[in-house]
């Protein structure tokens, strides 16, 4: 669906079954670079199993127009997505973001007690950016975009072997980047690479939390994703076995079930 936002078009995918208030609302959040088609498997199940399950194209990425107020910091972000939540009239609702996505949702969940639930995926306390990585990202986005895959997904997804028979999540993780409006995956990128505030968000979440990160992830690994667990008041961990940085598209149904689990506990 395509809702306005303070006078800019922002593209929210609902998986073709609306929204209706009756149900519990789940917004996913997208990483770097990246646009709602990440979430496809996860949300797409959620929204059939009775949940509004809302995956943004953030501001400038994907199908969504860009916003002046979704600035280069984490925190300007967190309050435009307060205001999309404003937006959409929620009074109560969970976030899950991953890795960028998953900042945004722990610095919207300090600030919004309307987050009732927050799930972090591949998403650490510090998230610094290679000097390197972001050199490309401001000027060869190709470059910048074959150094995230190579680093991205664990060593079976990128000789091959894949979750879903037939697909190869590399080829389309590169071309999703590849396909990011000019100077999009460098302001994400910054934007994460300038976070210190980890530790002040997490002390004013009062949302129920679970971090979730692949065993093999290289550039959140576990033990940074388990710090950022420990933070939290209430932060749960789970590993996610035999997958990178990429859980929803090496172990869709392996996260499906983590997410489920922790959505629909009493």
């Amino acid at each position: 669906m395509r809702l306005v936002c303070e006078d800019r078009r922002v593209h929210v995918a609902d998986w073709g079954r609306g929204f209706d208030p009756a149900r519990p609302t789940v917004i996913f959040l997208h990483g770097a670079g990246m646009d709602h088609s990440v979430w496809a498997f996860q949300a797409r199940a959620l929204a059939f199993a009775g949940h509004n399950a809302l995956a943004p194209d953030l501001p400038g990425h994907g199908r969504s127009e860009p916003h002046p107020d979704f600035g280069p910091t984490i925190d300007e972000r967190a309050r435009w997505l307060a205001r999309l939540a404003d937006a959409l009239g929620l009074a109560a609702y969970a976030v899950v973001g991953h890795s960028m996505g998953g900042l945004l949702g722990l610095a919207l969940a300090a600030r919004d007690p309307r987050v009732r639930r927050l799930a972090l995926v591949s998403t650490a306390a510090r998230m610094p950016v290679h000097p390197a990585l972001l050199e490309a990202a401001r000027h060869d986005l190709p470059r910048a975009a074959a150094m995230i895959v190579d680093w991205a997904f664990a060593p079976a997804r990128r000789l091959g072997a894949q979750a879903v028979p037939g697909s190869f999540a590399p080829m389309w993780a590169m071309r999703l980047l590849l396909a990011s409006a000019p100077g999009v995956l460098a302001a994400d990128l910054e934007a994460c690479d300038r976070w210190r505030a980890s530790a002040e968000a997490a002390a004013r979440v009062g949302a129920a939390t679970v971090a979730l990160a692949g065993s093999e992830d290289r550039m959140t690994p576990v033990r940074a994703c388990e710090e950022l667990a420990a933070m939290l008041p209430e932060g749960g961990f789970e590993r996610l076995p035999g997958c990178g940085h990429m859980p929803m598209v090496e172990a869709p149904r392996a996260l499906l079930a983590a997410l489920r689990g922790f959505l629909e506990r009493r």
